[in-house]
């Protein structure tokens, strides 16, 4: 008699366990049944954001569901990043990002609130594209060697905007400092759109911005360009002058909450590499000012730890920090 009961339960179990399994392989298999949401971490209108929805629109279309586009900026991406790390891995939350936020903040802030690591299954780099050094027509520099002189004659007096402290067109300007050994004002903002837009409208005269978020500035003659952050020409702006001592890459990426399954990553890293292999992506990113990438997941989280550990130097040495 007392079998009996132990007996029921073990075969309830068993059930139990053969009932989930199925689900647990039919759930990726199906999906996605909803729309998905891209959470982007910064103010619309910047290049995160721009390449986000120009992805977003055309995997909607691959995948016949709609992917919506959140905003979710604050204390530079770290509000919209940990938003993510900490919703469903279900495969539908994903993270847009930009480098900059996910691997100089760990070592920017003294705390984060998520682990870039850990809380994470990196999908894919979306895009790469390159910073430049503007400035305001008006102001007398017509190159980088002239923004120097003119900085040492006026130290103190040349503010330089930012997307807030920290950011890469912060430690861009950092860098510049440190190595012309000229004395920039910072000025944060809150958002690299913010930043240009008070450039253009001559509050300030310098700003690094990111090629998308600059470039149309540029080409309409509201922004001067002096120079790209970059060991070699961009093919988007072969003419422009190189900055080889200020060279950065800065990309964007596509990362789910860890513990997405597996075949939902591989899905949507299928998808997305088909968008950028079509030549209307190509020339839409291009129009933009980025140039598609198509690392998979594996290459993408082989890359994490290394910049994690570049990025803490360079940050360490501009004292860069936020408590």
């Amino acid at each position: 008699m007392t079998m009996k009961p132990l007996l029921r339960r073990s075969v309830f179990a068993l059930l139990a366990l053969g009932g989930l399994a199925p689900l647990a392989w039919a759930q990726p298999a199906t999906w996605p049944t909803k729309p998905i949401t891209f959470v982007v971490p910064q103010n619309p209108g910047g290049a995160n954001d721009v390449i986000a929805r120009a992805v977003a629109q055309s995997l909607g279309t691959s995948l016949g569901q709609p992917v919506i586009v959140e905003n979710r900026p604050g204390a530079n991406g770290n509000v919209g990043t940990s938003q993510v790390a900490r919703s469903a891995a279900d495969g539908y939350t994903f993270l847009v990002t930009a480098q900059s936020a996910y691997t100089i903040n760990p070592a920017l802030y003294s705390r984060v609130p998520f682990d870039p690591i850990k809380d994470f299954t990196p999908v894919m780099q979306l895009a790469v594209a390159p910073y430049l050094l503007v400035v305001n027509p008006n102001f007398p520099a017509k190159t980088l060697d002239e923004l120097v002189a003119y900085a040492k004659a006026h130290p103190g007096k040349v503010e330089y905007a930012s997307a807030g402290n920290g950011t890469l067109n912060h430690l861009l300007g950092e860098m510049l400092k440190k190595q012309r050994g000229v004395d920039l004002l910072h000025v944060p903002y809150k958002g690299a759109a913010a930043a240009a837009t008070d450039v253009v409208a001559g509050q300030l005269p310098v700003t690094f911005g990111s090629f998308p978020g600059v470039m149309p500035f540029v080409t309409s003659g509201k922004l001067r360009v002096l120079g790209v952050a970059s060991d070699k020409p961009t093919p988007l702006a072969p003419e422009v002058a190189v900055l080889k001592e200020l060279a950065v890459t800065s990309w964007y990426g596509l990362l789910a909450p860890a513990g997405t399954p597996q075949p939902v990553v591989d899905k949507v890293y299928k998808a997305i590499t088909q968008v950028l292999a079509t030549p209307a992506m190509q020339e839409r990113l291009k129009t933009l000012g980025a140039e598609p990438v198509q690392s998979s997941p594996a290459s993408f989280a082989a890359s994490l730890p290394a910049e994690l550990a570049h990025w803490k130097k360079v940050v360490d040495a501009s004292g860069a920090h936020i408590d």
